[in-house]
């Protein structure tokens, strides 16, 4: 384990690196109002067509990590521009799901593809091989993540009452 930790210094470094560029492009990206959808709202509308199925607010919230009055703002947008439709829980007549439309998968499609083209020509002078080795790392990695983001939380919220 010791030898591990200068290895996850470094990559804590990277990390935060990473983080700040994405903010930093996110910021720009987000004060442009791009196709009239906040990067907040597109990471549901990414849930929901990733997803494929309708899903409750609650269920999207849990997904994003996200407070679930803050998803019930961003799906009214979504609503409001077309992009998602609200539909009746057919396992509770008084819940909701929310659904990509159309118009929304196209959307996602074609922000996805310009996505893909930003990226892309940021590796112009990498090998694919190196792309694919990356792809499965940092999927490995925010696996990880994921999978440990509960003993991490609990362990920052006992850090915090200490």
């Amino acid at each position: 384990m010791s030898d591990l930790r200068p290895a996850a210094a470094e990559l804590g470094n990277q990390v935060v690196r990473l983080t700040r560029q994405i903010g930093v492009l996110r910021a720009h990206a987000t004060s442009k109002q791009r196709h009239g959808v906040e990067s907040s709202s597109f990471v549901l509308l990414f849930h929901l067509v990733k997803h494929g199925e309708p899903m409750r607010s609650s269920s999207l919230a849990d997904v994003v990590c996200a407070d679930p009055s803050t998803i019930s703002r961003q799906t009214a947008s979504l609503v409001d521009a077309g992009l998602v439709e609200r539909r009746p829980d057919p396992d509770d007549g008084r819940a909701v799901q929310l659904v990509a439309t159309e118009k929304g998968h196209a959307l996602f499609s074609e922000m996805r593809d310009e996505r893909d083209d930003l990226i892309t020509s940021v590796l112009v002078d990498w090998q694919a091989d190196d792309v694919r080795q990356l792809a499965a790392l940092l999927d490995r990695f925010s696996t990880d993540l994921e999978r440990h983001r509960p003993r991490i939380m609990n362990k920052l919220d006992t850090q915090e009452t200490a």
